[in-house]
């Protein structure tokens, strides 16, 4: 186990707008914040009952929460999915199903994964091709990944696991939080029935709805039931229960949005195209761009109100998520072009 005061460092996010008034306190308000890969456009709330603050969450209504998460992501069923409050808090839960060992991370990636594998006890290395993680007890992989949108295909993944995974009893973790807007047959899903695969899914970013906390586990039936132990009774609120339940069988919703936010993001790529910058990749929720003065960029961006992340360990890097207006598309356009 690594030593507490090691463990709660802080990783670099986005989305810390406290962060970015102190940076920039002459900022106009209010701040657009490009730096997460959350849906600026969020689900419109249904109106809830009193009850679902007022009561403790029932058993039904997590089952059916659970039954249509496992509609909605192709699972095999709603006993190999696990609702928690947010996939951020599953993430040692899930390290801890396997034994201390060596821990491989597809990298570059989310930097909590590193994080809660050390607290579970194991050794952490970065990699960078998936052949180097395949002596690994546990494989960490984010698909589509964060921050670049690397996506590796659900052949490629199924291969892998069978011919280098199953045969040693070691596990792969899939961090599918931008799956929601990945091509069709590139989700693990349905490969958790056989085991040795654990596939994380986040509702808050697609939906954007963050604030709600909620996300969940697809395993195998008995690695669900130890991760629903170690959570707890209670673990995800009625409010968060109901609305995700109603979300996630909002097909037409969930359809009209994948092609909106498609057409956002191809409209975020000339904007930043036109500036000059260099776009590496993303998904539909966030583009990645590399220049020499993305440092000089992103002071000029926070002065003029509006956040995008930076990388500590690649300065030249920033990422961009999409504007939720039209008005927050033209203060962008606007900061560019000064820039330019």
């Amino acid at each position: 186990m690594i030593p507490y005061e090691h463990a709660g460092e802080a990783v670099a996010h986005g989305g810390d707008l406290d962060a970015a008034r102190r940076l920039f306190p002459g900022a106009p308000e209010p701040f657009i914040d490009l730096s997460t890969g959350i849906n600026p456009n969020p689900y419109p709330l249904p109106r809830l009952p009193v009850d679902l603050f007022a009561q403790l969450p029932t058993p039904t209504a997590v089952q059916a929460l659970a039954a249509s998460a496992a509609k909605a992501y192709g699972a095999p069923s709603a006993a190999h999915v696990v609702p928690a409050p947010g996939t951020q808090i599953l993430l040692p839960l899930l390290a801890g199903l396997v034994q201390p060992g060596r821990v491989a991370v597809l990298a570059p990636s989310y930097g909590e994964f590193t994080r809660a594998a050390e607290l579970a006890g194991h050794r952490v290395s970065a990699v960078h091709e998936l052949d180097a993680c395949a002596d690994a007890d546990l494989v960490i992989i984010a698909n589509p990944n964060n921050p670049d949108g690397r996506l590796l295909g659900g052949n490629t993944l199924r291969a892998f696991v069978e011919q280098n995974l199953r045969p040693r009893s070691a596990t792969l973790m899939v961090d599918e939080a931008f799956m929601d807007v990945g091509p069709p047959g590139a989700s693990l899903a349905d490969e958790v029935a056989h085991g040795n695969v654990i596939v994380l899914r986040s509702f808050g970013k697609f939906f954007g709805l963050a604030g709600v906390r909620l996300g969940f586990a697809l395993a195998a039936p008995a690695e669900a039931a130890r991760l629903r132990a170690e959570l707890g009774p209670w673990a995800v609120s009625g409010p968060a229960l109901a609305v995700g339940a109603k979300a996630l069988a909002d097909r037409a919703w969930i359809e009209r949005t994948r092609y909106q936010l498609a057409q956002a993001a191809e409209r975020l790529d000339v904007t930043l195209e036109s500036a000059g910058l260099e776009v590496l990749g993303g998904t539909s929720l966030f583009r990645l761009v590399r220049m020499s003065a993305a440092s000089a960029l992103f002071h000029l961006l926070g002065r003029a109100g509006i956040f995008v992340r930076k990388f500590p360990d690649n300065t030249s890097w920033l990422r961009f998520g999409l504007p939720p207006n039209e008005r927050a598309w033209r203060r962008l356009e606007t900061a560019l072009a000064s820039f330019r």
